[in-house]
């Protein structure tokens, strides 16, 4: 007997699941829908698929799969790749899990966290310039810009660890907390004995 084997567009559920969570996830992260699907579908496909296919398997506009494949190429999540005998331009996620979150965290980083640390630097050096501007308000910003460089350079700090000491990091959780000898004031308001 002569086994039949039929191609179809449609994705096993626990794939089709994936992509749809991943879509959510992506615009509760300010992407778009379709740029989220599409990285989802090239992560967990495992080999590398034209904009027809994904337009195809995700039943979404071949033009909309184009502008979210540029998305991501900029975002350095997926690659193009050659196929032997293809004309086409096939596409491939970055398969490391590290590594993209590594990615997708610089890039994040540098649309959000730099440019709020370039306002607020040029914030504070007008408002530092004003006499019409209170001390008080100076301060503040000094602070939110103290922070959000504090903020800046640690991000940056954790993106370069090597992968297997980020993973150990991640790992140790709260214990890196504890190691370190800090506690969360959160938890010690909230676990606070009320006075006798």
């Amino acid at each position: 007997m002569t086994e039949i084997t039929v191609k179809t567009d449609r994705l096993p559920p626990a794939i089709e699941r994936f992509v749809i969570a991943w879509g959510e996830m992506g615009e509760v992260w300010g992407v778009n829908r379709s740029v989220s699907q599409i990285h989802a579908l090239l992560y967990i496909s495992g080999q590398p698929l034209s904009a027809e296919e994904i337009a195809d398997r995700l039943k979404l506009a071949r033009s909309n799969v184009s502008t979210s494949l540029r998305e991501l190429l900029s975002w350095s999540l997926i690659r193009r790749v050659s196929v032997l005998g293809e004309r086409r331009d096939f596409y491939e996620a970055e398969a490391d899990v590290f590594e993209m979150v590594r990615r997708i965290a610089a890039n994040r980083k540098a649309r959000e966290i730099d440019p709020a640390v370039a306002a607020l630097r040029q914030c504070l050096a007008a408002a530092e310039t004003d006499p019409n501007v209170p001390g008080a308000t100076c301060q503040r910003f000094r602070e939110m810009l103290d922070v959000t460089q504090a903020v800046s350079k640690s991000f940056d700090e954790v993106i370069d660890l090597p992968t297997p000491i980020l993973a150990k990091l991640i790992k140790m959780g709260a214990a890196v907390v504890r190691l370190a000898g800090l506690t969360s004031t959160r938890r010690t308001k909230r676990s606070a004995k009320p006075p006798t």
